[in-house]
This record gives C-alpha cells, sequence and structure tokens, in this order.
C-alpha cells in the first residue's frame, strides 16, 4: 500500500497559500504504527534531533507525525537545491491521514517532490530511510523543471464574488451596474461566461477557468467572478488577485467533500477570495455573519461591510478603526456610512425590485453587498442608483433566482415562486418570499428537492424545514444532480425529515416538471406554489409560458404583498 492517497496541482492561490501549490494527502499508517527505534532513526536522519514520537498509534504520535512529514518536505527540498520553501500540514477526519502542502513554481519537479515524499514515507518501515531520503532528493534534483504556474495576474479591475448563497445574485447584479455605466463587463458564473450581458460559452465556470475565459476577451473592461468552494479546493483561483471581493455569508452545504466536513472550515476556504484582495482594494464582507465578519483579520485590503442592522457593533467597530465603510438600511434607506459619520441615503428599499417590496431578506442583504462593490470599484452612485433600481429578480435579470410568476387559466391567481434553494439557508429564503404573498387564509405548497451530494442530516433537514414552513409539501426529483445517490435514497431521507414534524405519505415526482404540475393542480386562487429548482430550469419556464404564466412586475408585486394586509 501506497502513502499518497492523492497528489493535487493547485494552480494558483488556495486554502493553503496565496499562490500556486501541491496538495499531497497522505497516509501515515506506517509512521504512525512504527517502532520508536525506527522513527527516532527517521527522525534522526531528517534533523529532527531529540524528537519525542509517542507511542504508536496514539495523538502523540500523530502530532509528531505532521511535524515530521512537514520536515520531510523541507529536508528533501534543501537537498534537492531548494534553499527555503514554506510547508503547510492539517490533519483530516482521517487520524490517519494528513494534508501537506507547498508552493510550486516548476510543475514536473514539484509533482516528484511529492511522489518522492510518499516513497519515503513507504520505506519508514524498514532499515533503509536514510538511503531512501538521499535517493529521494537526487529524484527531485534530477527533474525536469516543467511548466510555471498559468495562474493570471489582470490588468483590468476584478470584482470577485464568494458565500454559500448570494453569490450568483449579487455578481449578477454588480455586472448590471457596471453596465449600466457603460463599461463592457465579463462575468463568470455558474451559468456560464457573459460578455456585456450576452452568454459566450455555457456551464459551470465559477472555477479557476471562468476567470481566465473571461480575461481572454480583450475588449472586457471590467471582470465580475462568480468563485465556489469546489474551485478553490480543486485547483485554486485562476487569478493572482482581485481589486474587489465579496463574501455573502458562510453557512452549512457541501460539507463532507474534500476535506470540508464544518462550516468554519468552509468559512476558511471562503477567505481565499479576499485575502487576495489589493490591498488598496476593499473587502466588502457580511457583518451580520460571524464567520465572515471575522475575515477582517486575514485580509489586507480595506474593510466596506454591509448589515440590515445600523446600529450593529461590527459597523461601529469598522467606521472607529478609520477608512472602512458600510452599507446598511435606514428608515428604509439603502444608505452607505464612512468613518466620518456621514450618511449617503441612496435609494428607498421599496425601489429595488430585487428585495421583493423588502420580502426578501436574502435580497436585502446582496443589494447592500452588491452596491457596495459597484461603489468600491469606482462606479458612481447615480449610477449605483440607477442599477439598482433597474435590476429585477425575473427570468431575464436573474434566472433561477426567487422568480415569481402569476398563472391564468384554470390557475388563475395561483403565484409561481422558481428559485434554486440548495440549502437550508436558501430553503428558509423561498419559503420566507412565499409567505409574503399570501392572501390571508391561502396556502403554501412546496416542491421539495435535494442534490445528491449532500450530508444525509442536511437532506433530511431539508424535507424538516419544508415540511414546517408549507401547507402541502411534494418531493420533485433531480435526475441530473443524482451524484451517486438513488432517488429512492434522497426520497427517504427527505421523507425522514417531513415525518419528523409529524408529515407523512410525502409524495414524489421524478421531474421537477411533473412536481410543479401536480402542486398547480391543487392550489387555489390565492395560494402559493414555490419550486426548488435546479435540473430543469428552462423547462419549467416552459411549462409555465404554456399555462399563461407571466413575470411579476414591481408594481404586481407590491399589489400582492398590499393584498397581504402586512403592507
Amino acid at each position: 500500500m501506497t502513502s499518497l492517497v492523492e497528489l493535487r496541482v493547485l494552480e494558483g492561490p488556495n486554502l493553503y497559500f496565496p499562490r500556486a501549490a501541491v496538495k499531497l494527502t497522505l497516509d501515515i499508517s506506517p509512521l504512525a504504527s512504527a517502532s520508536d527505534e525506527t522513527v527516532v532513526r527517521f527522525a534522526r536522519r531528517i534533523g529532527l534531533k531529540g524528537a519525542r514520537p509517542g507511542e504508536p498509534d496514539t495523538g502523540f504520535r500523530q502530532r509528531f507525525a505532521a511535524r515530521a512529514i512537514a520536515r520531510l518536505v523541507r529536508t528533501i527540498a534543501a537537498e534537492s537545491g531548494t534553499s527555503r520553501l514554506a510547508v503547510r500540514v492539517r490533519p483530516t477526519g482521517d487520524p490517519h491521514r494528513l494534508v501537506v502542502a507547498y508552493p510550486w513554481r516548476h510543475r514536473e519537479r514539484a509533482q516528484v517532490m511529492g511522489r518522492a515524499v510518499a516513497e519515503v514515507l513507504d520505506a519508514v518501515p524498514g532499515v533503509g530511510v536514510e538511503e531512501v531520503v538521499a535517493r529521494a532528493a537526487a529524484a527531485v534534483a534530477s527533474a525536469e523543471p516543467g511548466e510555471a504556474p498559468s495562474t493570471i495576474t489582470p490588468t483590468i479591475p476584478v470584482v470577485a464574488v464568494t458565500g454559500t448563497n448570494g453569490k450568483t445574485t449579487t455578481s449578477r447584479l454588480i455586472a448590471h451596474i457596471a453596465r449600466t455605466d457603460g463599461r463592457r463587463v465579463g462575468w463568470s458564473s455558474t451559468d456560464g461566461i457573459y460578455v456585456d450581458g450576452a452568454l459566450v460559452e455555457a456551464g459551470d465556470y465559477s472555477g479557476p477557468s471562468g476567470a481566465g475565459r473571461v480575461l481572454a476577451h480583450d475588449d472586457v473592461e471590467l471582470a465580475v467572478t462568480e468563485t465556489a468552494r469546489g474551485g478553490i479546493l480543486l485547483k485554486g483561483i485562476g487569478l493572482t488577485r482581485n481589486d474587489v471581493s465579496v463574501v455573502t455569508n458562510v453557512s452549512a452545504d457541501h460539507l463532507g467533500l474534500q476535506g470540508i466536513d464544518t462550516v468554519d472550515q468552509l468559512a476558511e476556504v471562503k477567505a481565499v477570495v479576499p485575502r487576495i484582495t489589493r490591498k488598496d482594494g476593499w473587502a466588502v464582507l457580511n457583518a451580520d455573519d460571524p464567520r465572515v465578519f471575522a475575515m477582517r483579520s486575514v485580509v489586507r485590503a480595506q474593510p466596506w461591510v454591509f448589515s440590515r442592522d445600523p446600529d450593529s457593533p461590527a459597523i461601529r467597530e469598522v467606521l472607529s478603526h478609520g477608512g472602512g465603510r458600510a452599507t446598511t438600511v435606514i428608515d428604509g434607506w439603502v444608505s452607505v456610512l464612512d468613518s466620518r459619520g456621514e450618511v449617503d441615503p441612496l435609494v428607498e428599499l421599496v425601489d429595488v425590485p430585487m428585495t421583493l417590496a423588502g420580502l426578501s431578506r436574502f435580497n436585502v442583504e446582496n443589494a447592500l453587498a452588491g452596491a457596495s462593490a459597484a461603489l468600491a470599484v469606482g462606479i458612481s452612485r447615480d449610477v449605483v442608483v440607477a442599477g439598482l433600481r433597474t435590476f429585477r429578480t425575473d427570468a431575464e435579470h436573474n434566472p433561477g433566482r426567487m422568480n415569481i410568476f402569476s398563472l391564468a387559466g384554470e390557475a388563475h391567481g395561483v403565484t409561481v415562486i422558481v428559485d434554486l434553494a440548495h440549502n437550508e439557508a436558501g430553503l428558509e429564503a423561498l419559503l420566507e418570499v412565499m409567505a409574503g404573498v399570501r392572501r390571508p387564509g391561502a396556502r403554501l405548497l412546496l416542491g421539495l428537492g435535494a442534490v445528491g451530494d449532500r450530508q444525509d442530516d442536511l437532506i433530511e433537514r431539508l424535507g424538516e424545514i419544508g415540511a414546517m414552513g408549507s401547507d402541502v409539501v411534494a418531493i420533485c426529483h433531480k435526475h441530473r444532480y443524482l451524484r451517486g445517490r438513488t432517488e429512492g435514497e434522497l426520497e427517504a431521507l427527505l421523507r425522514a425529515g417531513t415525518e419528523r414534524v409529524g408529515v407523512a405519505d410525502v409524495p414524489a415526482y421524478p421531474t421537477e416538471v411533473e412536481g410543479l404540475a401536480a402542486l398547480v393542480a391543487q392550489a387555489g386562487p390565492g395560494d402559493v406554489v414555490g419550486l426548488m429548482c435546479h435540473a430543469e430550469r428552462d423547462a419549467v419556464y416552459t411549462w409555465i409560458a404554456e399555462h399563461g404564466g407571466t413575470s411579476d412586475s414591481p408594481e404586481e408585486l407590491a399589489d400582492k404583498v398590499r393584498a397581504t394586509g402586512r403592507a
């Protein structure tokens, strides 16, 4: 059995370093179980004289292994001609595995060194470990250097957006405001590459390749990049830096993948984006999310926070240190505060269509984040105001994100809301808006679904939240996103969640369209049907149009809110 579980080349800034790095996942079983005599001999060879390795297969031995492997990497590097090398070592959820990372400048030589480290670990139980270390260093020294990192240093302003929820909406808003300013904007996202509002390449480009594809267009004047967790972990960020970064929030999502098991670890991943913001740039951070607000301690850029609460202690802290700024809501106005105490009211929330007449708490936050980033990148306040007034959450401006429709014909009076809602926070936001447009006495009907690469407890929690927040619930499968699970597994987990809150016999439909059709057939005037739509967005839009559905204008939405009696 080899000690090398995985060797991954990260092309740009990553969880471990603000530049290209090699990440090794190593099985330390040979070192963890070796005899004291063998381990002491190994430690002596790599310069850890007097080390106390602890008993085999103990926590003490594991900590020694982390220290020893870092020293081993440096020893091989030094003996192969590299005098200084930064090394990071992290534990994983498996006590017999460690992650080791080091920067690289020459691709082939860096990979040879990774394999050489594993070969030394494989040899630890034997008697010739001293010679193996020497051979490993010689192999690295004689290796071809290989290519340099392909990380791009941008020559135009870049706004990079990350977060668990809201990053697509926020990046779309920033791109819209910049286009309102007359700039030719390139935008990379989970939906594709857009240049000046036109889709030029479809697909998920929220990884490192997206930024490169945008900057490959010579006529682009401003780049907006949506940066997802997966891209940072699997490849690193494709750019050396950004001018403005935005972190919308961090909550439980995609846990249990790529070694990220907790929300705190996920926050570390998201923090890579503001960590590479230029010193004279701005890091736009959610002041209401403690994990995001804490990122100000690891960034060089100036902090620009946003919060729905104008009296937030986080706002006071940022402004009191001088140089920081904040965007908040004061008396219903989106307002900017600076460290001198000046207040600039930009626009009333009721005139910002994306907030859905103030119903969508998350879209209020997205509007604050987007306005902050646009101002930070140098767009004038008047243009920012115009952009906020004209950006809508319809299928044209923001497809798949809180799109609200009114149906006609037999379903006249039924409202349909389509949203990605791919995690707990997203589903809660969808239910919040559904309840906000429901007339007194009407019902909420929810098309519930989940993608397969979520943890069991998160999928169950989606069922629980959906059943608690709606009057009728049905499971709508996403067959393109099973990701290793069966439909039966997902049904069982979702139903376990619904049954926990007393809702049993939840029906299931093979597609999102069929689930939507079944729910609309049960709905009456004033009822609201919400659909967690991930897999069949275009087909859902087509079905709605075929049934006389039209997208609600801001005025129509305001009328629905007034009809609830809560306006």
